[in-house]
């Protein structure tokens, strides 16, 4: 047996303080009341009382509440019985089962512990007391024991109580400031007096919750994961499960999370002009690889919608951080002029299972078994109708002259988009052996318009100027997108519907924000 036990300092019911380590050998106890192996104990450790009191010392450490415990009360009347009731001194011993015994040297050092109930384990404890203290062995009848009996769990470890433990001990992981709300304060409406919502009630983050939320990641609490603008603050890995306990996410979705604010925090993606523009973007949060059903994300009907947990609350957790860690709120550096209901939340997972194409982390050099984030400045979802459409060629035909209208038909030139494609598109798609790059060029072919059909005019002012046209050339076929890659696909929602959707987008590349993509890492 190697290591010291913790010292520490309890009273008993009668307010006299005892203190761990006495100097002596010592035998420590820890007991609840309503355990019934601590009651197959009790002799036992009476037994160790009267046959070595006077050579060591001997403590019983209760967990009652209070440090009333009748069972040791009563049958321990005989030794000091110390209150615990607080569980700190359970929790730095690292309890997880009651009774549990310890034999300690003079100075902590530890001798012998078990824990529950086993007759080889007393037996070789009362051989060591008699060889340490010289005192004849007490006379136990022995068969009136069972052989072995399991013990209790300690109240230490018990759910809410074992998180507000380690968020309260010396050395917890939690560095955040602390508010304490008043007994007679709603911590909801203090949350919203705060400004640390997004106009909708948030979870208080108690330590416990905040502990509990941190199970979810092998990363350090303390370790950053981005600089978020506009306040260029860092987010650690505390500051994310803050969040993520407000939007109400699960432990499971914290690596998403984490991952997600990796990305949007990347010079790429622009956070900061994602935020300050007076356009529509908002970070949206496209998840893919295995870990979509393992936390059981909606990639199928109503994908966009309300009603998943996961996909609603990993969203708002980064919209969360944005707001309470990089400062961007509504009216002060986040612009927007209009915004769109995706400001609130805005995370989905692709249907990888449902399309012969390759998801796009695939796409985008990851591995098929990986699990990934790719964030987008997107607006809201805009429907692409087409219920009668049978061949590829036709159906690719009218997504394009559906985005020729995005962001506005003179708007050429175009950036990223995300464009949905629904389980009955796609199949109409795969039927006749159509790739993504093959839909892309037809997009690319339908939107393709003569160059003075774009000039602005008398009825639009919106569009190129004529000195554009002209060095264009009137005639000349300009596609929508700058780059037929540009148009990212995948594959989403309700296997009963012919739609698909495009997200707008914001400006792209190094003037504006660019889609990317991050390892999820546990």
């Amino acid at each position: 047996m190697t290591g010291t036990a913790p010292a520490f300092t309890l009273s008993d019911v009668f307010g006299i303080e005892h203190h761990f380590p006495t100097g002596r050998p010592a035998l420590l106890f820890f007991v609840k009341d309503d355990c019934p192996t601590c009651v197959l104990s009790a002799p036992l450790i009476d037994a160790a009382r009267q046959a070595f009191g006077e050579h060591i010392d001997m403590l019983v450490v209760t967990q009652d509440e209070e440090g009333t415990s009748p069972y040791a009360n009563r049958m321990l009347s005989g030794m000091p019985v110390v209150d615990d009731s607080a569980l700190k001194v359970s929790y730095d011993y690292d309890l997880d089962t009651v009774p549990a015994v310890f034999f300690v040297g003079p100075g902590g050092e530890k001798r012998r512990e078990f824990i529950g109930f086993s007759r080889e384990d007393w037996q070789s404890l009362f051989g060591e007391l008699v060889e340490t203290t010289g005192a004849p062995r007490p006379i136990i009848n022995w068969d009136a024991y069972p052989e072995m009996r399991p013990g209790c769990g300690s109240r230490s470890v018990e759910p809410g109580i074992a998180e507000r433990l380690a968020a309260e001990a010396a050395d917890s992981p939690l560095r955040a400031r602390r508010i304490e709300v008043g007994d007679s304060d709603d911590p909801f409406e203090f949350l919203f007096d705060q400004g640390l919502t997004d106009g909708l009630p948030v979870v208080p983050p108690t330590p416990e919750r905040v502990m509990r939320m941190l199970l979810g990641t092998k990363r350090p609490a303390q370790s950053v994961v981005g600089v978020c603008a506009p306040n260029y603050a860092p987010v650690t890995v505390e500051k994310a499960a803050i969040n993520a306990v407000m939007a109400g996410c699960k432990p499971e979705y914290l690596p998403v999370v984490i991952a997600a604010v990796e990305a949007i925090t990347t010079e790429q993606f622009n956070i900061h002009g994602v935020l300050a523009t007076t356009h529509f973007p908002t970070p949206v949060i496209m998840v893919n690889g295995p870990i979509r059903e393992r936390i059981g994300m909606n990639m199928k009907m109503n994908v966009f919608g309300q009603g998943n947990r996961a996909n609603a609350t990993i969203g708002r957790a980064v919209q969360l951080i944005v707001r309470n860690v990089g400062g961007g709120r509504p009216g002060e550096v986040d612009r927007c002029a209009m915004g769109h209901p995706g400001k609130y939340t805005f995370c989905f997972p692709e249907w990888e299972e449902r399309s012969n194409w390759e998801p796009l982390h695939v796409e985008r050099g990851f591995q098929q078994e990986e699990s990934t984030v790719t964030v987008y400045a997107g607006g809201a979802p805009t429907p692409i109708i087409d219920q009668l459409s049978r061949d590829a060629r036709s159906l690719a035909t009218s997504y394009g002259m559906a985005l020729v209208a995005a962001s506005h038909p003179k708007h050429y030139n175009y950036g990223e988009i995300v464009v949905a494609v629904s389980p009955e598109h796609v199949d109409t798609f795969a039927k006749d052996g159509w790739t993504k790059d093959q839909v892309r060029a037809r997009i690319q072919e339908v939107t393709a318009t003569p160059a003075k059909r774009l000039e602005r005019d008398e009825f639009c002012a919106e569009g190129l100027t004529p000195e554009a046209v002209a060095k264009l050339g009137a005639d000349t076929l300009v596609s929508k997108f700058r780059n037929p890659k540009d148009i990212a696909l995948v594959v989403a929602g309700g296997e009963a519907g012919k739609w698909g959707a495009y997200l707008c987008g914001w400006v792209s590349g190094p003037m504006g924000s660019s889609m990317t993509t991050v390892k999820i890492e546990d």
